[in-house]
């Protein structure tokens, strides 16, 4: 078994695939790229069991073959050389011998067919979505997923198809963003919960690819094909929580404001929040917003004016400041709405602009009891 690959091209796939190892396998064979080559085709898979990743790549070869190599020491090897072309050659004695242009590496590898097979999808449902769509609902939604051991369900984020439209959403009890778009749908109606570590890698390469990504999915498993990648998880199993109920209807105090103002104003006055509650309390009278916060323990406190458009009754509510912050950061509008209701009920925020045909983010934080 031999074939020659550029140094550079083999490097940028393996980075990629890299993301998938876990640092402390339970296998040690799962600390190993697996490389199967047929002919002028080579495909590089890695995996940690849940997730399974691997990447076509063209080459220039004569055989066919499976060989598992040592992902770490490969990718430390690689990084070193300028670009040029590597030749690999599978040797009787168990090793890989790497020749380049100054000089000879061998590793040592396990046999291909100890490596775990990545599972088949039967029957899968199949829905296509844009690479760019695929990322920007990623991006929207995986920063409010939660890390709780105990509720697994909302560890990941719940993809929703319909014929109506796609709804991406994640929360972890104390915010909640609900990612929607009308403009790509899918044919038949189905969800699942995706798990963070997969769509994290996902996330990182969608951005540059101009593909379509087709889904495929069944009760238990879903795969992810673009370009030359193929990426391969389990599922998370579970109810998600109706999170339409949470979300509240009725909200006659709205708030519409500078985005960027408004988060500099909270990263500021936060600094002198409670250190454990981040408490943050919003004060709305006509077109004023107060921003304050308060830390009694070492009087410590912090207060701002914004003028804003409002139109409701005064209000004043409090919010953990930290949440607050990633919802303002991660949205790219120029101004924003914040939607209220009572003092101890949800706050809604949205873009008002920035948005494009068919796309809705909707964010919800919830309010923390403020002490008067």
């Amino acid at each position: 078994m031999k074939f020659i690959v550029s140094s550079s091209y083999l490097l940028k796939q393996l980075q990629v695939l890299g993301s998938v190892i876990n640092s402390n396998n339970t296998l040690p064979i799962l600390d190993n790229f697996l490389f199967e080559l047929d002919n002028n085709e080579l495909t590089v898979s890695a995996s940690d069991l849940e997730t399974t990743m691997s990447a076509s790549l063209s080459i220039d070869s004569k055989s066919k073959g499976s060989v598992a190599v040592p992902a770490k020491l490969l990718l430390e090897i690689l990084k070193t050389f300028p670009e040029q072309p590597l030749t690999f050659t599978v040797e009787e004695n168990n090793t890989v011998e790497i020749s380049s242009n100054s000089g000879k590496y061998a590793l040592a590898y396990a046999a291909g067919e100890e490596f775990p097979k990545a599972v088949s999808l039967e029957d899968p449902s199949v829905t296509l979505v844009p690479a760019e769509v695929l990322a920007t609902a990623v991006s929207k939604t995986i920063f409010a997923a939660g890390n709780d051991d105990l509720r697994p369900v909302m560890s990941g984020v719940f993809f929703q198809f319909s014929p109506e439209g796609l709804i991406f959403v994640a929360t972890d009890a104390h915010k909640l963003v609900k990612y929607a778009r009308t403009d790509v749908k899918a044919s038949q109606v189905a969800d699942f919960i995706m798990p963070k570590k997969p769509l994290n890698i996902l996330k990182s390469i969608l951005g540059t690819s101009d593909a379509e990504v087709k889904i495929e999915y069944n009760d238990s498993n879903a795969t992810f094909s673009f370009d030359n990648y193929i990426l391969m998880c389990r599922l998370i199993d579970g109810k998600y929580p109706n999170y339409e109920a949470v979300i509240p209807k009725e909200n006659p105090n709205k708030l519409m404001i500078d985005r960027s103002l408004f988060l500099s104003s909270v990263r500021r006055v936060a600094i002198f929040s409670n250190k454990t509650t981040h408490q943050i309390r919003l004060k709305i009278a006509g077109a004023e917003l107060n921003v304050s916060a308060e830390d009694i323990d070492y009087s410590n406190k912090a207060e701002e004016r914004l003028t804003c458009d409002y139109q409701g009754d005064d209000l004043q509510i409090g919010f953990n400041s930290r949440f607050l912050t990633e919802m303002l950061t991660n949205l790219q509008s120029d101004m924003i709405m914040l939607e209220m209701s009572l003092p101890n009920r949800a706050g809604i925020l949205t873009p008002v602009d920035g948005l494009e045909e068919g796309e809705t983010v909707t964010m919800l934080v919830m309010p923390v009891m403020l002490n008067s």
